[in-house]
């Protein structure tokens, strides 16, 4: 226990030493501050619990409702209109504002549609991973 006692205090002493602005780069971005995480989608090829299909996406989805941390499984049909990064590589998700202004300039994987309705969703590539944006009508 004392070893962990130990740990801290380096730890501490190295916080102080070398503050996180320093040590992590964080890219700004004129949109960034309308960005709210919604969930992280993660694929898989099992049945899960209380999935309910997205029927024109041949998609079933399941687990965000449920999550505490928003994490959302997504099963997809052979026939699923998806490309194979978002079949295959988990992608995060942010709620924004302006839908068009996130993904202007970025390369789109999904364009703008609406899975449900007062939703509209994208999904753009980030160094090599997808990302996906949702403009969640407040009406």
């Amino acid at each position: 226990m004392s070893n962990r006692v130990g740990q801290s205090s380096v730890w501490n002493n190295r916080q102080k030493q070398m503050p996180w602005d320093k040590l992590i780069h964080v890219k700004k971005s004129p949109v960034a501050s309308t960005r709210r995480y919604h969930h992280i989608g993660i694929p898989t090829t099992e049945r899960r619990e209380g999935e309910r299909l997205i029927q024109h996406h041949a998609t079933f989805v399941s687990g965000y409702e449920t999550s505490a941390y928003g994490i959302e499984w997504m099963r997809f049909e052979p026939e699923a209109p998806v490309p194979e990064l978002v079949r295959t590589v988990p992608h995060v998700a942010f709620e924004v504002d302006d839908l068009s202004a996130e993904i202007a300039g970025k390369e789109i994987l999904i364009a703008p549609n609406s899975p449900s309705p007062g939703v509209t969703v994208a999904f753009i590539v980030e160094n090599g991973a997808p990302v996906e944006f949702l403009q969640i009508d407040k009406k």
